[in-house]
């Protein structure tokens, strides 16, 4: 089997999870089972309707609450999530079973203090060789980049969200 490596795609631009979830359709394309672990996403959304299609290819999990996390906001229904999607991660990473791991939003969690860099770096360090291991989420801090072998940085440069546009389903929802 083919070597595994680290992919992080962070930044402050929209196409993080997107991205992503092409690189689990293209597996899904190649007979490769994936899962996707999802921190702070406690809503349904299209990802998940569409990965439910593809015959168990593709597994998605979300772990969080309704609403967003966001800087000052209380934490500790948050870190009851992600604690569960935590140890979730571990088991995934460490079991045959799949052969893609995305942790999505893992690297916002840990900005935001809901998890800890420390518990990224762990992930990162008992992957299996074979493995490919994608974190997802904004503020990826520099250790963290270091140990990854691909990173991408989504830059925002416009965004009609400005203009007042809401989450539209099969697009951002």
């Amino acid at each position: 089997m083919d070597r595994g490596y680290v992919h992080i795609y962070t930044g402050e631009g929209k196409g993080k999870t997107t991205a992503a979830f092409g690189l689990a359709l293209r597996a899904a394309g190649a007979g490769l089972r994936t899962v996707v672990i999802q921190f702070m996403k406690g809503k349904r959304s299209s990802e998940l309707d569409a990965a439910g299609m593809l015959g168990g290819l593709i597994s998605v999990e979300h772990y969080g609450c309704e609403g967003l996390c966001r800087p000052g906001d209380p934490l500790d229904e948050h870190i009851r999530h992600a604690a569960k999607a935590l140890q979730r991660s571990r088991d995934v990473v460490a079991d045959g079973k799949f052969r893609v791991v995305i942790l999505d939003e893992v690297i916002t969690a840990a900005s935001l203090g809901v998890i800890s860099f420390e518990d990224i770096k762990e992930l990162i360090h008992m992957k299996p060789p074979e493995k490919e291991l994608v974190l997802t989420g904004r503020g990826a801090d520099d250790e963290i980049i270091s140990l990854a072998d691909l990173v991408t940085e989504m830059k925002m440069i416009k965004h009609y969200f400005g203009m007042g546009v809401n989450a539209r389903r099969g697009i951002e929802d």
